[in-house]
């Protein structure tokens, strides 16, 4: 299949620039099988594109089957990977093989762990066709990524069957295996025999079922880690990312979910923000910067 791009305008306020939203759609390689309608199989014949389209037709669906938690994965692969190869495809073209800069040019920030696997595509891209080394691509790695955790609760942080990635990602799996061995020598060095931390710190769950941990995954390919009020910030350092926190003091830091006063005073309370433009003096003051009220 491919992906086919969706682009949308998002203008900003009194601005000259305006920011685009890339979307994507998963569409046929090839829209229809005319030797199988010939033999009078029509259902074959539009197979591909159905389950093609199958990829983006309805997002987030249950994942309490087997069938639900493939098409996910498959989802959350499809989105990440054409983002991937166009940020990717960009940046070769005025960069060439110097990989040196690219986080200096793009920053990609992980709202929490359904992009996750992006972090190994761009590995996989480095490693496989553009042909760095190992350490070089972590460190690229690193450098591009940032993770925004949104949840404390440990039963709601994602994680993957590896039998499933085997069967759907076998390279990234391996990937992934590889980037746990180089995380599992840090502690190593850091904390020689405390296998508990090890456990818990590794991007593989061993027990009761084998398990890819995305959260682990998103910490340790990522620069900085951001919780979305001080509070869940705090509880993150103190409870699941504790050890996290104490290997890397500093990484996890406090990005507090905002509002914004255009969106949510001036243009849905017209009254309000009428009373407020009066009694300041001025629209432009307080509604791009609220601390002027």
């Amino acid at each position: 299949m491919i992906a086919m791009a969706y682009d949308t305008p998002i203008p900003g306020y009194n601005t000259y620039n305006t920011n685009n939203l890339r979307l994507w759609r998963s569409r046929p390689c090839n829209e229809f099988n005319l030797e199988s309608f010939n033999v009078g199989d029509y259902f074959g014949a539009i197979s591909d594109r159905q389950s093609a389209e199958y990829i983006t037709s309805v997002l987030y669906p249950n994942d309490s089957t087997q069938s639900g938690k493939e098409l996910r994965l498959k989802q959350q692969y499809f989105f990440c990977s054409a983002s991937l190869r166009d940020i990717t495809r960009r940046y070769r073209k005025h960069h060439m093989e110097d990989w040196s800069k690219f986080s200096e040019f793009n920053q990609i920030q992980l709202n929490d762990t359904h992009p996750a696997i992006s972090t190994i595509e761009l590995l996989r891209i480095l490693i496989d066709e553009e042909k760095l080394p190992f350490d070089a691509a972590m460190k690229v790695v690193r450098a591009t990524f940032a993770y925004t955790n949104h949840t404390v609760l440990p039963e709601a942080l994602e994680k993957w069957s590896v039998k499933l990635f085997e069967r759907l990602l076998p390279r990234h799996l391996e990937l992934i295996y590889l980037v746990n061995l180089d995380h599992i020598e840090e502690l190593k060095k850091k904390y020689p025999g405390d296998n508990a931390k090890f456990a818990r710190m590794s991007l593989i769950e061993e027990f009761p079922e084998k398990m890819v941990r995305m959260a682990n995954l998103a910490i340790v390919c990522s620069h900085t880690v951001n919780g979305v009020a001080a509070l869940h910030t705090n509880l993150l350092r103190s409870t699941i990312f504790h050890d996290f926190d104490q290997h890397s003091p500093g990484k996890i830091q406090n990005k507090t979910n905002g509002v914004t006063p255009r969106r949510w005073i001036h243009c849905c309370n017209p009254g309000l923000s009428k009373l407020i433009s009066d009694t300041i003096g001025s629209l432009d003051e307080w509604v791009t910067d609220l601390r002027n009220l």
